[in-house]
């Protein structure tokens, strides 16, 4: 009986030192993996979206809202006992069971909540906080700005693809000039200076200003910049607004595009295999001269989806639709970082509206 007291002992000892110790490993294990596969997942879902939109398909946005789990241990114990002459016999045994139970729960995008985080416009304040916070000026306003005073920034972009090619050339001008100023840190996006008002106190301005700041080996640059936009007087503050029917004087109105008007900016550049071209499955679009129109002049530089037959080794992303791969490469660089871009655009309008509750949860076996 000593013996079997001391064997339920240890095995209590040994369940006891396992509790403790399963909890952190489980952490140190599930975490990254949850990190990775819901990560993985929205990537796929943007760039599954992007496809869509070229072939004028209905995209779907599927939020995860939450991820929780349950684990539990169970442990058991047992011993059995030979009385043999000349002694006994005691085997004990020791068990343990581990479980987890994820539960998943997704938020479909719809309604009201569609309508506020995909089909709005980008607020001013965004352009700014991503210009401000590392992001190329140039790439920030290329995509999500679709006109600036008389400037064109491929408008008729911003829906399905359009039959004929868009305007983009002086606002592509202008905005490389943005980040020439930006590289020289001659450039700066931010508030507007206190105002006096009637009574003569100062209050805080609501507007933005784009202020550039006198360097003198690119000042025909920045008369460039002010030709361009049609303030060629304009002093070197200018001010923003998004009303085009009261711009202020030497000011500039900005028409920013919403997160679907992005959404169909980027994937006008989704490459298309022939067949699906040769079968009318995507719209083509046409030059003056009546030759097919390369959007990659638009945004070449900035985001290009390729496609493959079979499932890309070289893929940052992928995604399988309509029987083909549709894929980024991974060192495509350039359209890596638009595409993180897109998806810092898209927490940040998801910042601008209430969550509402999920309206699909699902428990995941273990």
């Amino acid at each position: 009986m000593k013996n079997l007291k001391t064997v339920f002992a240890a095995a209590i000892l040994c369940a006891a030192v396992g509790c403790q110790t399963i909890g952190p490993r489980s952490l140190r294990t599930t975490h990254p993996q949850y990190n990775h596969a819901i990560s993985r997942t929205l990537d796929e879902q943007f760039l599954l979206n992007l496809v869509r939109l070229k072939y004028r398909d209905n995209p779907f946005f599927l939020e995860v809202s939450s991820v929780t789990t349950q684990q539990s241990v169970q442990t058991e114990m047992s011993a059995s006992v030979k009385f043999l002459r000349g002694g006994d016999t005691l085997t004990p045994s020791a068990g343990m069971t581990y479980k987890e139970t994820p539960t998943i729960s997704y938020t479909p995008l719809r309604g009201d909540q569609f309508l506020k985080q995909i089909l709005s416009p980008v607020p001013l304040e965004a352009v700014l906080i991503l210009t401000q916070s590392g992001w190329s000026v140039e790439r920030v306003v290329s995509i999500c700005v679709e006109r600036v005073n008389g400037l064109d920034n491929a408008s008729n972009a911003s829906g399905p693809t359009p039959s004929r090619e868009p305007r983009f050339e002086k606002f592509q001008e202008m905005v490389g000039i943005l980040r020439e100023l930006q590289l020289a840190d001659a450039l700066e996006l931010g508030a507007a200076p206190c105002l006096a008002d009637a009574d003569g106190k100062m209050r805080t301005g609501n507007d933005l200003v784009l202020r550039v700041r006198s360097v003198t080996t690119l000042a025909p640059r920045i008369m460039r910049l002010k030709e361009l936009l049609g303030v060629p007087n304009a002093g070197n503050e200018l001010r923003l607004t998004n009303n085009f029917f009261n711009r202020p004087e030497n000011g500039l109105a900005v028409r920013t595009r919403s997160m679907m008007g992005i959404l169909f900016y980027l994937s006008h550049n989704a490459e298309v295999p022939a067949a699906h071209r040769e079968a009318g499955l995507v719209t083509r679009t046409l030059a003056a001269d009546g030759t097919a129109f390369d959007w990659n002049q638009v945004t070449g530089g900035l985001f290009r989806v390729k496609s493959a037959a079979t499932r890309p080794d070289n893929a940052f992303v992928s995604v399988d639709y309509r029987g083909k791969w549709f894929y980024l490469a991974d060192n495509d660089l350039e359209s890596k970082s638009t595409f993180m871009l897109l998806t810092q655009l898209f927490n940040l309008q998801a910042g601008q509206i209430k969550t509402v509750a999920p309206a699909l949860t699902i428990g995941v076996g273990g």
